[in-house]
């Protein structure tokens, strides 16, 4: 079964990291990739919610609105797709995600289509 992993968090916390905090998490993450590479199905990190955009459709009207849909103190930083046997092998690989030791990590079961 395949798993989205989504890593929440503070952007204004992260942009005020050191460099030298910056380049030690981008180690661990890196770590984190060759571990679970066998697991790891695709991912990507995001760029912050300031670039965002939320669209909405209203009676046959496109409606867009600069930002993310809601202001939150975590923010969606990125995502990994993993695949897994169960939903606690998939916890087990979030929790060894380094975002989890300062943010949180959203587990979802993606749906499959027959």
């Amino acid at each position: 079964m395949q798993y989205a992993l989504l890593i929440y968090t503070n952007e204004t916390a992260d942009s005020q990291a050191s460099q030298q905090e910056q380049e030690a998490t981008m180690v661990a993450y890196t770590a984190f990739g060759e571990q679970f590479k066998e697991q790891i199905a695709g991912g990507e990190a995001l760029l912050p919610t300031s670039s965002a955009t939320t669209v909405r459709l209203r009676e046959g009207q496109t409606l867009t609105t600069d930002g993310p849909f809601a202001e939150t103190k975590e923010q969606l930083g990125g995502f990994y797709l993993v695949k897994a046997d169960n939903l606690d092998d998939a916890i087990k690989i979030a929790a060894r995600i380094p975002g989890a030791a300062y943010g949180s990590i959203e587990v979802r079961p993606v749906m499959e289509f027959n």
